[in-house]
C-alpha cells in the first residue's frame, strides 16, 4: 500500500516495477477483485471515455448554448496544417474539449478524477495513440497510473471544485495525465513523479468560477489547457528536467491554497468570471433572470 508519491515510486523502483501494476495489486488488495475483473472494470472506463471523445469529435452542443463545437473546430485547424503548434498537443487539446463538451451536453463521460476535469486524461491518451501505438491493455495501464497519483492527490489534498479550487479538478487531472503519459512513452517511475510536480505547480492557484453555475464556462477550456500542460510537462521530464520541490510537496501546498482560497473562488458562482458583467447576462439569459444578487467579494 502506499500513501503518497515518493512512496508509491519506491515501490516501483524496489520492485522493478511500472507504476501501473503498483496500482492494480493496490487494488487486488482492497477490492478482493481477481486481476482480470479489475482490467475489466478499467476497461469499460476506457470505452466509455473512447465513446465520449468520438462523439465530441463530431460535434455536440449543451442545452444552454454556452458551449459545444469547439472540438470540430480545433479537428478542422489541424487539417489545414497551418498550426502553430504541434498536432499531437492540438489533437491532445481537441478530445479534452470533445469530452467535456459530451459532458456540458448530459452525455455519458468517465469522471478523472472529476466530471468538470474529465477530458484531460482522455484527451491525452487518444492523442498519443497514433504516435506511440500502444496495445488496449497499455491504454487500461495508462488509466491506473493515472489513477495512482490521482488516489494520491484525493487522499492527501482534494480533488473537489467547491473545496479547492479549480486547481484540485483540472490540476490534478492535468498531474494525473502527465504521469501516465511519462510511463506510456517508457519514462521511469521517478520521471512519472516529475511530471506530476511539474504540471500541478503551474496550476497553483487556479480558481473555479463557473459562469451561471454550470460546468461549461470556463471549464471546458480549462481542459484544453490542462491536456497541453500536461503534454509538455511529460516531454519536460522526459528530456530529464525535473521539479526542485517535490511531487509530495506540491500537493500539499495545492491542498494549503485550497484552504485559504475565498469561498467566492470555490464554485459557488459568486467571484471571478461568474460575476464578470458578460457572465451576469449570461446567466440572466439561461434562467431568465439572475440568480440572485450576488456580488463578487474581495
Amino acid at each position: 500500500m502506499f500513501r503518497n508519491v515518493a512512496e508509491l515510486v519506491k515501490l516501483a523502483e524496489d520492485q522493478n516495477k511500472q507504476i501501473a501494476e503498483i496500482m492494480i495489486e493496490q487494488e487486488l488488495k482492497v477490492t478482493g477483485r481477481t486481476r482480470e475483473e479489475i482490467f475489466q472494470l478499467m476497461e469499460q472506463n476506457l470505452t466509455v471515455m473512447e465513446q465520449a471523445v468520438e462523439r465530441g469529435i463530431k460535434g455536440v452542443h449543451s442545452h444552454s448554448g454556452l458551449t459545444g463545437g469547439d472540438a470540430v473546430l480545433l479537428q478542422k485547424y489541424i487539417e489545414k496544417g497551418q498550426f502553430l503548434s504541434g498536432e499531437t498537443i492540438l489533437d491532445a487539446v481537441s478530445k479534452a474539449v470533445a469530452t467535456n463538451e459530451v459532458n456540458a451536453a448530459m452525455g455519458t463521460i468517465c469522471a478523472t478524477p472529476t466530471a468538470g476535469s474529465a477530458g484531460v486524461v482522455p484527451g491525452t491518451l487518444f492523442a498519443v495513440k497514433t504516435k506511440l501505438n500502444p496495445t488496449r491493455e497499455q491504454m487500461i495501464k495508462y488509466l491506473f497510473t493515472a489513477g495512482a497519483f490521482g488516489f494520491v492527490v484525493a487522499n492527501n489534498a482534494s480533488i473537489s471544485g467547491a473545496a479547492g479550487g479549480c486547481q484540485a479538478e483540472v490540476g490534478s487531472a492535468s498531474g494525473m495525465a502527465a504521469a501516465a503519459l511519462v510511463e506510456m512513452a517508457g519514462g521511469t517511475p521517478k520521471q512519472s513523479a516529475e511530471a506530476m510536480a511539474i504540471t500541478l505547480k503551474n496550476m497553483l492557484g487556479l480558481v473555479c468560477d463557473p459562469v451561471a453555475g454550470l460546468v461549461e464556462v470556463p471549464c471546458v477550456k480549462r481542459n484544453a489547457m490542462g491536456a497541453s500542460n500536461a503534454m509538455i510537462a511529460a516531454d519536460m521530464a522526459l528530456a530529464g528536467i525535473t521539479s526542485r520541490i517535490p511531487c509530495d510537496e506540491v500537493i500539499e501546498a495545492m491542498f494549503k491554497i485550497g484552504q485559504t482560497m475565498p469561498a467566492t473562488l470555490r464554485e459557488t458562482g459568486q467571484g471571478g468570471l461568474a460575476v464578470t458583467k458578460t457572465g451576469r447576462m449570461l446567466e440572466a439569459k439561461i434562467f431568465g433572470k439572475p440568480l440572485d444578487k450576488r456580488e463578487s467579494k474581495p
